[in-house]
């Protein structure tokens, strides 16, 4: 299967390559800011992608590194698909590059306390969530959120289709976001997600009491590149964090192998999410 790809890898990759690269060549950022005069803030922020990088950027640091001729016009590919057109850019999103990275992604794994995760919500469920976190959007931004999202969602019916595991607490399930008919709609949603090949939803009841998940909710994209093999998202109020370490996503990977352990099993979670969609049928029918 071929890797899937994005701008936003592709930039991670050229930054994390050329960084390498500074590195054999046994010089500082200083260094190499000083040869290049500009400041030393710029190269440290090629480094760790936190800015494009234009192909004279490309030729100018591959040639103070001593990059042989043959491999350069690899890492001036790599600048020019890092300024490809994306969807998402058309979108008023608060995390392109999380946005970025899922595209390119081929296995995602969630762990989520509060809300159904994103990649299983019905529209109006994202809907009436966003507006609920951020009750002063203006209806055009929402609208924006609401469309990007139900475009994400495509990875788990694509050709090839993400692998998709998500571990949610009971909590996101009782929740009631929306109203009584867009829960309906919501559970069914997930019942239909559940069947998929490449999809696993387990949930975590009520009744287990205290878990492993309860520390906060994270995202773990996992890509075929061999330069950005992992990468994990958590999102606050303070904004939201990508950490590429692999230090850091091995801790996460085993974070949500916990959260599994005690998470009941697809088949028993498939069942409680049906008996919580009955119970607020018969408390609430006809409602919303």
């Amino acid at each position: 299967m071929a890797a899937k790809s994005s701008p936003t890898l592709r930039q991670r990759e050229l930054s994390a390559r050329l960084r390498d690269l500074r590195l054999q060549a046994g010089l500082t950022i200083e260094q190499v800011a000083e040869h290049l005069l500009c400041s030393p803030a710029k190269i440290s922020r090629i480094e760790t992608a936190k800015r494009g990088v234009s192909l004279r950027d490309v030729r100018d640091l591959t040639e103070h590194y001593g990059v042989p001729e043959a491999e350069r016009p690899y890492l001036m590919d790599l600048a020019r698909q890092s300024k490809d057109p994306a969807w998402w850019q058309n979108y008023d999103l608060p995390a392109p590059d999380f946005v970025g990275l899922e595209t390119a992604a081929v296995g995602i794994e969630v762990n989520e306390l509060t809300f159904v995760p994103a990649l299983l919500q019905t529209e109006d469920y994202a809907r009436a969530l966003i507006e609920g976190l951020a009750p002063k959007l203006a209806a055009d931004v929402v609208q924006d959120r609401v469309k990007s999202r139900m475009i994400r969602q495509q990875a788990l019916t694509a050709d090839p289709p993400v692998r998709y595991w998500a571990v949610m607490d009971e909590g996101a399930l009782q929740r009631v976001v929306g109203g009584p008919a867009v829960m309906r709609e919501q559970y069914q949603a997930l019942s239909e997600r559940a069947l998929l090949p490449n999809v696993t939803i387990q949930v975590i009841p009520f009744a287990f009491g205290a878990h492993p998940g309860m520390e906060g909710n994270f995202t773990i994209l996992e890509f075929e590149d061999p330069v950005a093999s992992g990468a994990v998202y958590i999102e606050g109020r303070l904004g939201y964090f990508v950490l590429e370490d692999l230090k850091d996503v091995e801790r996460y990977r085993r974070a949500v192998n916990d959260v599994r352990a005690v998470a009941l099993s697809p088949r028993d979670s498939l069942g409680l999410i049906k008996e919580i969609a009955s119970f607020h049928d018969r408390e609430g029918p006809g409602q919303g």
